[in-house]
């Protein structure tokens, strides 16, 4: 624990306004409930390529997301 102590710390270095987005894990676990509610859905997968596609695709639409809306840690002053 004690050799990752400085990249633990790296948070720091971006602006206030950015570290707790940085710093959380919430996108992440997003990220997972929806991965997971959609395999739910399909139950058992007929082989690993299978799986993968999902996945992915589940991936892409949320990139999407984000590069078109969601700028979480943007120097730009927003409209709203």
């Amino acid at each position: 624990m004690e050799d990752n102590l400085y990249e633990g710390f790296k948070v720091f270095d971006f602006p206030l306004k950015h570290q707790r987005t940085i710093r959380t894990t919430n996108s992440l676990e997003r990220i997972n409930k929806e991965i997971h509610r959609r395999t739910r859905v399909v139950g058992v997968f007929p082989n690993k390529a299978s799986f993968l596609r999902l996945i992915s695709a589940v991936l892409m639409v949320i990139s999407e997301g984000w590069q078109i809306g969601n700028r979480y840690c943007t120097d730009k002053k927003s409209n709203s």
